[in-house]
């Protein structure tokens, strides 16, 4: 339906269920120039739940980038139309909500340089091949990719915390580059098998909040649901350090199943789960989405291994922390009090 836009035509769907990726696996690499990848099944969803209309799509592009150009001219940003789309999206076409995450998404490199400085799949290879994370090949019957995290997989004294963050965000780079993702949203399920009481106090309050102040509103992804299986009594512990930075909304998508796989396939079915989750999608690989991403590290160079982004600008409220300047990395000393009553509650859970 979408005129002058390239938008490709696909067959239409019945019932609830989204079509898996053509690929049946992750998602490739954008064109070079603009082509809209929706079906009308996604066309109608965007419309739906995004106020996305096919044939404005891009006019409001340019809109968004006439903002960027005429009120943050010293900006160091990408303005081409799939990326700006991909804020647009998250902020339902909203203009002035689309520029702000924006302005965040950059701000985020300044606030936290030990993630993005030189960022790109080589360096986090250690954190990929331990099994830490991953993306299960298929999407679920909501055409939602599923980042899978085993935060029980890492060892205090292999690499730092930080590490395991480079990852995630590298991984949810790759996965908005599909329109799939930007409408669909993205699931994720955390696995605590084994998480002790040294995997268990990381993060603390300051990375908790800087994470999740990039994933509410410093990155262009919508998530839906985050799923936790084999929670330890010691949980209720790692969630109150999380819990106050969440976004009533963001907070009530967490679903806690304990070690009832049941509950978890009323959330995800069990024909995308891998077999250790009592799906029927075989043995759980760590070793193509690895893959995948060492496969883009050249994107990766050009994306995050250039001079810092944003040249002026003040930090976004949501990565600092009462007391902290300009992502210096301290805190306050009532984040420090905060995170030592925690680090108390987790050694009398454990």
């Amino acid at each position: 339906m979408a005129e002058g836009n390239g938008c490709m035509e696909g067959a239409p769907t019945t019932g609830v269920d989204l079509p898996q990726p053509d690929n049946a696996g992750f998602p490739g690499p954008p064109p070079p120039i603009y082509s809209c990848t929706l079906n009308p099944a996604l066309e109608a969803k965007a419309r739906e739940e995004l106020q996305e209309k096919p044939e404005w799509r891009l006019r409001d592009v340019q809109a968004l980038r006439d903002m960027v150009l005429k009120e943050h001219p010293h900006l160091r940003t990408r303005l081409d139309d799939a990326f700006l789309l991909r804020f647009l999206r998250a902020r339902k076409f909203d203009y002035d909500r689309a520029l702000q995450l924006l302005l965040n998404y950059h701000a985020s490199r300044r606030a936290w340089p030990e993630v993005f400085h030189d960022l790109r799949p080589s360096t986090v290879k250690h954190v990929l091949e331990r099994g830490v994370l991953t993306v299960l090949p298929q999407s679920d019957n909501h055409g939602r990719y599923i980042l899978c995290l085993r935060p029980g997989k890492w060892r205090q004294n292999d690499y730092p915390f930080v590490d395991i963050i480079r990852a995630i965000y590298l991984t949810l780079e790759k996965l908005i580059e599909a329109e799939q993702t930007q409408v669909n949203g993205l699931v994720i399920l955390v696995d605590y098998s084994g998480v002790g009481l040294s995997q268990a106090s990381n993060p603390g309050p300051f990375l908790a909040k800087k994470v999740v102040g990039i994933l509410q509103d410093g990155f262009p992804i919508r998530i839906k649901a985050v799923n936790i299986i084999n929670e330890p009594r010691i949980f209720k512990g790692i969630f109150a350090i999380i819990k106050p930075f969440l976004k009533e909304k963001m907070a009530e998508r967490y679903v806690l199943h304990g070690s009832d796989l049941s509950s978890l396939h009323r959330s995800i079915p069990r024909s995308v789960l891998p077999e250790q989750y009592g799906g029927v999608a075989g043995q759980l690989d760590m070793a193509a989405w690895t893959q995948t991403l060492l496969d883009a590290e050249e994107n990766f160079v050009v994306e995050f291994c250039q001079p810092e982004p944003l040249e002026d600008g003040a930090l976004p409220d949501a990565m600092l922390f009462d007391g902290e300047h300009g992502g210096s990395g301290g805190g306050g000393a009532q984040g420090e009090d905060t995170f030592r009553s925690l680090r108390s509650q987790l050694y009398y859970c454990y």
